[in-house]
């Protein structure tokens, strides 16, 4: 039965699972360093008086991640939950990046242009392809903190307009990454199908098998023969049909 499922994991190899994670931890970074509840410090930092702000971004940032994570789970009994998981992750992203959007505005500054000369240096950056051996929860956050140092420059900023420009820059480019992942789990749906697919043909495997098993022999080829029916009545047909057109009469029991 092992060949109904699809292979499944294997998240933590994607440089969209890898950007994700960084995502995720700087925008934990990102609210403790630059919003505030606090009255006396809302000129300098951005004011969320009922923490609402804070609470919306992380949770945003933790729902690119994880529904990646339950994504690739998910893909050994549904490629069509897979797809739908992979997509909650980019609408998590991109309501993410319509926050950093949002902040960068509040500050009377502009989002970068993708022509400016920060944001091709941010989308020039190349991440390194995973080497994982048998550890993989340590090995992929290992990887993940390596990939970080990658965008310091812009991450450890003192200016928050720098780091929100920078966080906007690289969730975008996870989101072109998940929407290649979507195509491409499309492509292996329509070309295998998904759990349920498989498990009917395979189903209908097993019942042909069975019918063949007690299916009279073809007198011409010996291979099993199968009913059919014609406009004279029920008959018997060799199941190699075209290449073999051996027949016996209907009432011949199995």
């Amino acid at each position: 039965m092992a060949e109904l499922f699809d292979k499944h994991g294997g998240f933590r190899r994607l440089h969209s699972f890898t950007l994700a994670t960084i995502v995720q931890l700087e925008t934990l970074r990102f609210c403790r360093r630059f919003l505030t509840a606090d009255p006396r410090e809302r000129e300098t930092k951005f004011y969320d008086p009922k923490g609402r702000q804070y609470d919306q971004m992380v949770q945003a940032a933790r729902g690119g991640r994880q529904n990646i994570i339950e994504g690739s789970e998910r893909a050994a009994t549904s490629k069509d939950t897979e797809m739908k998981l992979t997509d909650v992750a980019r609408a998590s992203l991109s309501e993410l990046r319509g926050d950093y959007e949002v902040f960068i505005l509040d500050r009377g500054e502009l989002p970068w242009s993708v022509h400016s000369p920060e944001a091709k240096a941010i989308n020039a950056v190349s991440l390194d392809a995973p080497a994982f051996q048998d550890d993989m929860v340590h090995e992929s956050a290992k990887h993940a903190r390596e990939q970080r140092k990658k965008y310091a420059r812009w991450l450890d900023a003192d200016d928050p307009v720098v780091v929100a420009n920078a966080m906007l820059m690289m969730i975008g480019r996870a989101l072109n990454m998940l929407k290649s992942l979507i195509e491409s789990q499309g492509k292996a749906f329509e070309k295998t199908g998904g759990f349920s697919e498989r498990l009917s043909t395979k189903r209908r495997e097993i019942r042909d098998q069975q019918k063949d098993a007690a299916a009279p022999a073809c007198p011409q080829c010996g291979q099993p023969m199968r009913r059919r029916q014609s406009a004279k009545g029920d008959f018997w047909g060799c199941s190699a049909y075209p290449d073999c057109k051996g027949t016996r009469p209907g009432s011949i029991a199995p």
